[in-house]
């Protein structure tokens, strides 16, 4: 399989900071990566940064952006120091360039806490040039796909390529107490997603149901916003394969998934 992995990442700083309700998921952070050839560099496709066109962060010493508000003041004195990930952002710059796509590099802004959270769990040694790329404001399934096309070659090297999000996301849903409760709707919809991404259809049909994906059982429901859901359109768009399901358990009270491809 390539090294393509669309997640859920749970809620803000709660996994670093000992939430129960993210047990589950904490656990499967922390052995993901015995199952990935560990990366020369990491391509993350955050949920949490959106700009008019396909954006990249490049600095020599990248920073964290701690996007969250209304936590302890552990979760702004994280520290990940990540090594000079210009060289990536150099090769990532050179695919866009040759296929006459759109490509900002953003020098200033940190990595946000769909980078940095999940990345501390999975490889805390901070020792993998790690990017983000932006989503595109709008956020229309088909330049999604097609963006992940534009990764598409960095699927067979050493490359990961990271679709940080949540596959249910309504947050008047969730349970912030952390007890997991049978939710039909959720299920549903995340039966509706394992089944597109890992069943048998070919790439054309997987692509057209993700594209109107909003007529799946309880869409909207599950995600009010979509902007948790994308990152795994970038993932499905870059991988071009069906995939496989890695994680189906609780977060949050709700029922989240992962995908690898």
């Amino acid at each position: 399989m390539a090294n393509i992995v669309y997640f859920s990442h749970g809620g803000g700083p709660l996994p670093t900071l000992g939430d129960p309700s993210h047990n589950e998921m904490i656990s499967f952070m922390k052995m993901l990566p015995n199952q990935l050839e560990k990366p020369d560099a990491i391509i993350v496709i955050s949920a949490h940064w959106e700009e008019e066109v396909p954006s990249v962060i490049e600095n020599n010493n990248p920073s964290l952006f701690y996007d969250y508000y209304g936590f302890p003041k552990e979760a702004y004195e994280i520290i990940y120091p990540l090594p000079d990930n210009t060289e990536l952002t150099n090769q990532i710059k050179q695919v866009f360039d040759k296929k006459n796509m759109p490509i900002q590099i953003d020098t200033n802004r940190g990595l946000d806490h769909g980078v940095f959270i999940p990345l501390l769990m999975m490889y805390p040694e901070a020792d993998i040039p790690v990017t983000q790329i932006s989503l595109i404001k709008g956020l229309d399934p088909e330049q999604h796909l097609s963006l992940g096309k534009a990764l598409k070659q960095f699927r067979d090297s050493k490359i990961l390529i990271f679709g940080s999000g949540f596959s249910f996301h309504n947050m008047r849903a969730f349970d912030w107490s952390g007890k997991n409760i049978t939710d039909e709707k959720n299920n549903e919809f995340q039966d509706w997603l394992i089944d597109i991404c890992t069943g048998k259809y070919s790439q054309k049909e997987r692509e057209d149901h993700l594209q109107n994906w909003v007529k799946a059982p309880y869409a909207r429901y599950c995600h009010p916003r979509e902007e948790h859901l994308i990152p795994l359109l970038v993932c499905c768009g870059a991988s071009e394969e069906k995939g496989e399901l890695i994680f189906d358990n609780f977060i949050l009270g709700k029922r989240a998934i992962a995908i690898r491809w």
